[in-house]
């Protein structure tokens, strides 16, 4: 009996530290990055696709950020994200390859669900610069571009020990040239 008491009460105290960590960690700085996966798809060449295959390649992306939360709901993020380096073979023994890199802030709307889970949403834009290399038997060629586009991700997240946040997300980028580009990240966050 001694023994039951004792658990009760050391859950109730835990539980009692964790809401109250929670509550000093409403709102103020965060830093963090995160990895995750790129993937680009181009089935329309400008109506050349007779001749040019289409383009479906994914690589490895990553990035950095930085953001201050108003309170538990909304905040205001700066991201370096660098989106790797996709490569596919467009005609035979020919290979595109497309770097790309940039800022982006974002407005992120965050709803907890207890003090430990949350569903959030972000949109933003990104100012980026993409290099493209094209190579065949014959040589390369290089070409380089920089542009803005919009961009939006959504996804959900844990809150572990006191202050750092794990979140898995989804994000969109509308990226003139291409089909569809989207990056699939897993980022970790510290909240101090």
């Amino acid at each position: 009996m001694k023994h039951g008491i004792t658990a009760v009460l050391a859950v109730a105290a835990l539980a009692a530290a964790s809401a109250a960590q929670a509550q000093d960690n409403e709102a103020g700085f965060y830093a963090g990055g995160g990895v995750g996966k790129f993937d680009v798809k181009i089935d329309d060449f400008d109506d050349i696709d007779d001749t040019i295959d289409a383009y479906d390649s994914d690589d490895t992306a990553w990035k950095a950020f930085a953001g201050w939360r108003m309170n538990p709901y909304v905040a205001f993020e700066v991201a370096y994200v660098n989106l790797g380096s996709p490569d596919d073979e467009i005609l035979p023994e020919t290979e595109l390859t497309v770097e790309t890199d940039g800022f982006a802030p974002y407005v992120v709307g965050t709803f907890p669900i207890g003090d430990w889970f949350e569903v959030f949403a972000k949109a933003g834009y990104y100012w980026y610069s993409t290099d493209f290399e094209v190579t065949s038997p014959i040589g390369s060629i290089t070409d380089d571009e920089s542009d803005s586009t919009f961009t939006w991700s959504a996804g959900f997240g844990v809150n572990i020990f006191e202050r750092v946040n794990v979140r898995l997300e989804y994000e969109q980028f509308d990226f003139d040239a291409t089909d569809d580009a989207e990056a699939l990240w897993l980022t970790g966050a510290y909240r101090f």
